[in-house]
């Protein structure tokens, strides 16, 4: 078949390729590409790619049996860089790529599209042609309503998944579920274990399975492991369905330096800095984008923009914010570039970052921007206006960090690291936090959260559910990664399923159904989510009781909403007679007890606790509780 050449085809305008040269245009998939479309009554498909220093570019693909000289693009007289041409005849699901002559002889000549829609299945690297046109959405009610869901004074109990090994169908050589498979099965699960929002670490194309899509090549394609396209957008659609709302991992912090992506792309540092210094990462050995460069913001800002709007999703978490931010970061001296002035700070991230938010939140005000940000670096949530980054949540490293050093230790010296479960305490409300237990404390040797407890199986569970007990009533959204609900020994690995024959045995059923009741009361207790981000949410009762390894606060909603009292016992040992200052008098009911015999524990049932007019913890009214080893309670005024 022939297939024809069209150069007279086009989809910019004159303002499309001043705000491209500008750095803020945002809807560069729109036109960037290989877009399906007709000339003059004849199917075909456009093509357009940025590679401003490149001799000549032409498409190459299964049509032409990747023939490098027979569909030269042209190149765009208006100084954007721009080459784009019209062939006729192409098919959906045809495979192509650009082949790319340039004046680098070491350049790979033979690119992927950065604005592929969809690709090959790795190990093969090709982009296919296709149309994101003609899904049927089913999501209208959610998609009116979600800007309630996603609110700071909404609960937000996110599961993070790795879709690759949620579970496999062993039966049939371990092979992955699909986009389909998976959707209802994981948002029934989420729907009954009471969670809120599921996380998906990366889905855009990447080469390596074992990046777990960190070292991503496709922006604008999900990876073709587990469907199509539209397939995905079955899946986003389920989870919306099940009132369940979508975040995106999404990497803009670096990229993998396979030949077929975006390194070197049109045979110079394109997309990355030219110096290793500034353009290389160290420590995960691939490129960094040169935020400097207009067109590589609009390039990332396009992208993110992207999933919201052709995918529906409903947040996007930004991985590796802290290594985007520092010049410095992971190098040591005389290994990256300092700024004028000395300082370390990339201003041409933080100028994207704020692009950024400012951007789809403009566009998408009823989203979630949550930024892995491991420092101390200050506003990340803070308005653009004010000089933050615009972010809507933070992670809470220095809780996670914290917290997971405080619950190693064996209780009889827990006494000694009283600071690490206080400490995240004084900073809470600086930032909007997220809580976060990720995949990254499971891997690499470091442990499962149950393996991190110390004790017999007994006592790790007990250590653990008092762990998910504190963290649902600690101020901050809440993340936890799969697996960890039923307290799997093994670490996390990417080819293989989660442990979910543990649920045979009754400590790992008693850890979940922990888990499945505790998101059920975060949601339906506003004093434990409605001021998460706000001071009048939380006040102390006890937190400098060390030797008895005991804590007590209380979470408050609005003025109509009863508070909630939280005391948490890390000692190996039970408190008769407990003294806690309480908000008032009257008669408390225990509506939580991590130490209860139905998750695992021994205690009986709830109790109901009236209390005294007596001083305690500088209050007029008080109880004496008697507090289970490992424990914590929750207590809310019933009368």
């Amino acid at each position: 078949m022939e297939y024809t050449f069209f150069y007279d085809v086009t989809r910019f305008t004159e303002l499309d390729i001043y705000l491209f040269k500008e750095g803020t245009h945002s809807e560069l998939y729109k036109h960037l590409g290989a877009h399906p479309m007709q000339r003059d009554g004849r199917e075909g498909v456009y093509f357009a790619v940025w590679a401003p220093n490149a001799k000549s570019v032409a498409v190459e693909g299964d049509f032409n049996r990747y023939n490098k000289s027979s569909h030269p693009l042209r190149l765009r007289v208006d100084g954007s860089g721009i080459w784009e041409g019209f062939i006729e005849g192409i098919e959906a699901g045809s495979t192509y790529k650009y082949y790319i002559d340039s004046d680098n002889a070491h350049a790979n000549r033979e690119k992927a599209d950065p604005f592929a829609f969809y690709a090959e299945c790795a190990p093969g690297s090709a982009s296919k042609i296709w149309s994101l046109d003609g899904y049927d959405w089913q999501d209208a009610y959610w998609m009116k309503h979600r800007a309630k869901k996603n609110s700071h004074r909404a609960p937000i109990s996110i599961y993070e998944v790795h879709l690759g090994s949620w579970r496999r169908k062993v039966e049939e050589g371990n092979r992955f579920l699909t986009y389909i498979e998976s959707a209802e099965l994981l948002a029934e699960y989420l729907v009954e274990m009471n969670y809120t929002h599921v996380e998906l670490m990366p889905v855009m194309e990447h080469p390596f399975e074992g990046s777990w899509g960190y070292q991503t090549t496709g922006y604008f394609a999900p990876t073709a492991r587990y469907g199509t396209p539209q397939e995905f957008m079955t899946f986003v659609d389920t989870m919306h369905r099940h009132d369940i709302g979508v975040i995106l991992d999404w990497v803009p912090s670096h990229f993998v330096t396979d030949g077929h992506g975006l390194m070197n792309f049109d045979g110079t540092c394109l997309y990355e800095h030219a110096d290793p210094r500034k353009g290389y990462h160290p420590e995960w050995k691939s490129a960094i984008f040169n935020y400097d460069r207009n067109e590589v913001r609009a390039f990332l800002v396009s992208s993110a923009k992207f999933w919201l709007e052709m995918y529906h999703v409903d947040g996007i978490r930004v991985d590796g914010v802290a290594s985007m931010l520092y010049l410095d970061y992971a190098r040591e001296e005389g290994e990256w570039v300092p700024n004028e002035d000395g300082s370390n700070v990339n201003r041409g991230a933080v100028t994207f970052l704020k692009q950024l938010n400012t951007t789809v939140y403009a566009d998408f005000s009823d989203i979630i921007m949550s930024a892995e940000e491991s420092t101390n670096y200050s506003m990340v949530t803070g308005r653009v206006d004010k000089g933050g980054l615009g972010f809507g949540y933070k992670w809470n490293m220095g809780w996670m960090h914290d917290i997971l050093k405080y619950m190693k230790v064996d209780p009889l010296f827990r006494l000694h690291n009283h600071k690490d479960l206080t400490f995240s305490f004084v900073y809470m409300f600086n930032e909007n936090y997220i809580l976060p237990l990720s995949h990254d404390e499971v891997v690499h040797m470091k442990g499962s959260l149950v393996n991190k407890m110390p004790g017999n199986n007994e006592k790790k569970f007990a250590n653990l559910r008092a762990l998910y007990a504190l963290m649902t009533a600690h101020p901050g959204k809440k993340l936890l990664f799969m697996g960890g609900e039923f307290a799997q020994f093994n670490e996390w690995h990417y080819e293989t399923s989660l442990d979910w024959h543990l649920l045979a045995y009754e400590g790992h059923q008693g850890v979940q159904t922990c888990v499945r009741t505790l998101n059920k009361l975060y949601r339906e207790e506003p004093s434990l989510y409605r001021n998460d981000v706000e001071n009048e949410g939380f006040s102390w009762i006890e937190e400098n009781d060390y030797t008895a390894n005991v804590i007590a606060f209380v979470r408050k909603g609005a003025r109509n909403q009863k508070p909630i009292v939280i005391i948490c016992n890390f000692a190996d040992k039970e408190h008769r007679n407990y003294p806690v200052g309480l908000p008032s008098k009257g008669v408390y009911q225990e509506i939580f007890n991590s130490d209860q015999r139905v998750f695992g524990g021994e205690s009986e049932a709830l109790r109901e606790l009236k209390s005294k007019t007596k001083m305690c913890h500088g209050r007029k009214n008080s109880l004496e509780i008697t507090l289970p080893p490992l424990s914590v309670v929750y207590l809310k005024k019933v009368k």
